[in-house]
C-alpha cells in the first residue's frame, strides 16, 4: 500500500471513529437537555447550555478536520467511501449506551461496511503529485471537467427551480440530488484548498494564487447549498430512508467527479476498478441493512394528536362515557371535563 494512502486511510478511519462518536454524545445531550426542559424537536434550545452536547460539538469538528486532511493524502475513491464506519461506530456505541438495540442484520450490515472497506482500500488507486495550484486550476479547467461541472450547475438549478416547487414535499430525490451533486463539487474544491495548504506548510505559498481563493468561494457556496438541502430532506422524510440513498448518491457522484478531475484511474487495470467498485456496492449494501434495521424514533405526544381535527373536543360525562363535542353544540348536561386537542400540545 502506498503511503499517502497509508496515511489517508488512518484519517479517515480516525474521523469516522469521531464522528461516529458525536453523534451518541450530542444526542446524550440533548436527552439531558430535554429531561428538564423543551425538547429540540419540539422547538427548544436548552440543549446549547448542555456541555455534553458541546463535547459532542467538538468532537464533531475533531472528525471532519480529520477528513479534511485525508483528502490531502489520498484519492477521494478511498476517503469518502470509508464515511460508512462513521455508521458502524454510532451503532455500536448506541447498542451500549442508549440501549438502541443492535439486531442481527445490523451485524450483518457493519460486517459489510467492513468487508467493502477493506477492498476499497487495498485497491485503491495512488494519489498523484501535484506540486501548485495552478495544477489543480489545470485539472479543474479541462474540458471533461467543465463538461461535468457545468452539466451538475444545470442539473441543480433544474431541481431548485423547477422541480422543489412541484415536487419537493413528495420526492426525496430531489433534496438528495441537490445535496450530492454539490457535494461532489464540494469534495474538488476542499481537495483542492488542502493541497494548497499543503503546499504552502511545506514553504511553496500558494496563498498569493487568485486560483486558491476560487476554490475557496465555490467550496463555502456548496457547502452552504449543500448543508441547506440536506436539512430539508431530513426534516421533510424519514432519517432511515434518507441517509443511505444520500450516501449512495453522494459518494457515487464523488467517485465520478474525482475520476474526471484528477484521473484517479489511469493507469489502473479493469480488474482493480471492478474490484473497488464493488467493494463500494458492499459498502452500500451493509450501510442500507444498517438503517433499515433501526428502531423508529418515538413519536412526540403532539403528533400523537394532530390529527384530531380542531372543531371537535372530547368530553367526559358523569356516567363515564366519553363523547364528541363540536363547538356549535349548546347543550352539554352532566359534563365532567371537556378535553380539547390543545391539550396534548
Amino acid at each position: 500500500m502506498y503511503t499517502g494512502n497509508l496515511l489517508g486511510f488512518g484519517l479517515a478511519v480516525s474521523s469516522s471513529a469521531f464522528i461516529g462518536s458525536s453523534f451518541i454524545i450530542k444526542k446524550k445531550g440533548l436527552q439531558r437537555a430535554g429531561a428538564c426542559g423543551t425538547r429540540a424537536r419540539s422547538g427548544g434550545y436548552g440543549y446549547l447550555l448542555e456541555p455534553l452536547w458541546w463535547i459532542g460539538m467538538f468532537t464533531m469538528v475533531v472528525g471532519e478536520f480529520a477528513n479534511f486532511i485525508a483528502y490531502i493524502y489520498a484519492p477521494a475513491v478511498l476517503v469518502t467511501p470509508l464515511g460508512a464506519l462513521s455508521i458502524i461506530v454510532s451503532a455500536v456505541l448506541a447498542h451500549f449506551l442508549l440501549n438502541e438495540k443492535l439486531r442481527r442484520m445490523g451485524i450483518l450490515g457493519c460486517v459489510l461496511c467492513i468487508v467493502g472497506s477493506t477492498v476499497i482500500v487495498l485497491h485503491a488507486p495512488a494519489e498523484h503529485s501535484l506540486s501548485s495550484v495552478e495544477e489543480i486550476w489545470d485539472l479543474a479547467t479541462q474540458p471533461a471537467f467543465l463538461l461535468y461541472a457545468a452539466s451538475a450547475i444545470a442539473l441543480v438549478l433544474v431541481l431548485v427551480l423547477y422541480c422543489e416547487p412541484r415536487f419537493g414535499h413528495t420526492n426525496m430525490m430531489v433534496y438528495i440530488g441537490v445535496c450530492s451533486i454539490n457535494g461532489s463539487l464540494t469534495v474538488m474544491s476542499v481537495k483542492a484548498i488542502g493541497i494548497a495548504i499543503k503546499l504552502t506548510l511545506e514553504g511553496s505559498s500558494q496563498v498569493a494564487r487568485y486560483q486558491t481563493w476560487i476554490f475557496v468561494m465555490v467550496a463555502v457556496t456548496c457547502i452552504i447549498t449543500q448543508l441547506n438541502y440536506l436539512n430539508k430532506a431530513l426534516d421533510t422524510f424519514n432519517t432511515a430512508v434518507v441517509s443511505p440513498i444520500y450516501y449512495a448518491m453522494f459518494t457515487s457522484f464523488t467517485i465520478l467527479a474525482s475520476a474526471i478531475m484528477f484521473k484517479d484511474w489511469s493507469g489502473q487495470s479493469i480488474s482493480t476498478i471492478i474490484s473497488v467498485l464493488c467493494g463500494f456496492l458492499t459498502v452500500l449494501s451493509g450501510t442500507m441493512i444498517l438503517h433499515s434495521t433501526r428502531e423508529p424514533d418515538p413519536q412526540p405526544i403532539s403528533d400523537m394528536y394532530s390529527s384530531l381535527s380542531p372543531q371537535i373536543s372530547w368530553i367526559v360525562r358523569a356516567n363515564g362515557e366519553i363523547w364528541k363535542y363540536k363547538d356549535n353544540d349548546e347543550s352539554c348536561p352532566e359534563v365532567v371535563a371537556i378535553i380539547q386537542p390543545d391539550h396534548f400540545r
